[in-house]
């Protein structure tokens, strides 16, 4: 599939959306190796929204670039039908906010 993404409108501007996120050249490597379908997404329509839900939980810009570095598959679940499911079953078990980092 990266085979198939623009390099202007796909690779570079992903890569440097990382790097606005905080990543560093290492760690967006690392990501990209690991998920490398995290450089075709729309930062738009898939990469800001999961972003900015990420600190509606109340995660600081530091501790969401640690999780999209550490986990970048994060950015291809689905806000709706994976990630607000998942966190409203933790809060469910008694975690509070700050507990819940995905």
């Amino acid at each position: 599939q990266l085979l198939a993404c623009s390099i202007a409108e796909n690779l570079k501007p992903t890569v440097q959306w990382l790097k606005d996120l905080g990543l560093n050249d290492l760690q967006v490597g690392k990501a990209a190796a690991s998920f490398p379908k995290l450089l075709c997404y729309s930062t738009e329509k898939n990469l800001t929204p999961t972003v900015q839900w990420l600190k509606g939980l109340g995660l600081g810009d530091l501790q969401v670039a640690k999780i999209v570095a550490s986990f970048p598959q994060l950015l291809g679940c689905s806000i709706e039908d994976n990630l607000k499911p998942k966190v409203r079953w933790l809060k469910d078990l008694g975690l509070r906010d700050l507990h819940v980092e995905i």
